[in-house]
């Protein structure tokens, strides 16, 4: 268990190899991040943002996961201020990310994937720097590079970091199976980040990857970005911030909409039969996948967490799994297997 936190009620899972228990829901800082960013959920109060994070410890959950590129820092910077005043023993594992990079001053439009080994240690110290600790609990490639560098050599840098003792575990974000066997011959790839949900459920085939190779999982969005906690509708799509990154995605307009929305409404009496949230259900449906370690899962206020935690808890019946699928094929919402 990490010095730094304490015995958690949540239920916790080995993430891989390492040597680290996480519960099976962490705390996902994308959106607290604000406006500054290509891909933001609009303005955010950093208090409640803030508050949101001492909550999800409060109840027990023992890991957050962020990256610089929400709000060009900005993430990283509220997570520190969320960590500042909690007892060394009582703070969460900090997970962060690098391989998205741009200038001070530039448009965000103009963000790159860089994987150049001197940039990733450029940004490692900087991450080291906002969030205010001595080493990164899990370090991820953002995404893959597309700067020329191959694979291989930004995973020997991660290798040499975890050496260093800069960080602890180290992972890869939204890589194929493909990248995942190159990674593994340079060193053993200790998570994996992928998006799933419901909607979003091509990533089976790196499950099943992770599983046959002890690298954990930690997947993000479980609820697609807000389509699965039961409480969106088209009016909300309509209003969504004019700066809000899911007006410009697919799954949130026209016939994909209205399908994963029909989907959410399905999860209704899956909810009330375990009497939860559809939140919690949509959450606890990627955990019933054997491979899945934890799934990330964002608030912006207090209130927020309290729907969705009680996932950590929950435990999906066959007939549950079953009903789920059926509806999956019935609304057409989304891509991929039905069932785990």
């Amino acid at each position: 268990m990490n010095e730094r936190t304490k015995t958690t009620t949540l239920p916790v899972r080995r993430l891989g190899r390492s040597d680290m228990e996480i519960t099976r829901v962490g705390f996902g800082a994308w959106a607290v991040g604000g406006a500054n960013s290509p891909f933001n959920w609009g303005n955010q109060d950093d208090r409640q943002s803030v508050a949101a994070i001492r909550h999800a410890v409060a109840r027990g959950i023992n890991w957050i996961d962020t990256a610089p590129i929400y709000g060009m820092g900005h993430s990283e910077e509220v997570v520190r201020e969320a960590l500042a005043e909690m007892p060394a023993a009582e703070r969460p594992f900090v997970f962060t990310k690098c391989g998205i990079v741009w200038e001070k001053g530039e448009a965000s439009e103009t963000t790159r994937r860089v994987g150049a080994p001197a940039s990733i240690r450029r940004e490692v110290e900087a991450s080291l720097k906002r969030l205010g600790v001595e080493r990164i609990d899990l370090y991820q490639m953002h995404w893959p590079a597309e700067d020329g560098t191959p694979l291989e050599e930004y995973w020997q840098t991660f290798q040499e970091l975890k050496q260093e003792g800069k960080v602890r575990a180290v992972g890869l974000s939204n890589h194929s199976v493909e990248q995942l066997e190159r990674a593994e011959v340079i060193g053993h790839v200790d998570s994996l980040q992928p998006p799933f949900s419901a909607i979003r459920r091509d990533a089976a085939a790196e499950l099943s990857w992770c599983g046959a190779h002890e690298t954990g999982v930690i997947v993000y969005s479980p609820m697609q970005s807000g389509l699965l906690t039961g409480r969106f509708s088209l009016e909300r799509a309509e209003a969504l911030a004019p700066g809000d990154w899911r007006r410009r995605n697919p799954l949130f307009s026209g016939e994909a909409l209205r399908k994963n929305l029909a989907l959410a409404d399905a999860m209704k009496p899956v909810a009330e039969r375990h009497d939860t949230t559809v939140a919690a259900v949509a959450v606890a449906w990627t955990l019933a996948w054997a491979p899945v370690t934890g799934a990330i899962v964002g608030a912006r206020g207090p209130e927020q967490v309290d729907g969705w935690i009680g996932a950590a808890h929950l435990g999906l019946t066959a007939d549950d799994l079953d009903e789920i699928a059926g509806a999956i094929e019935k609304t057409g919402a989304g891509s991929g297997p039905a069932r785990p």
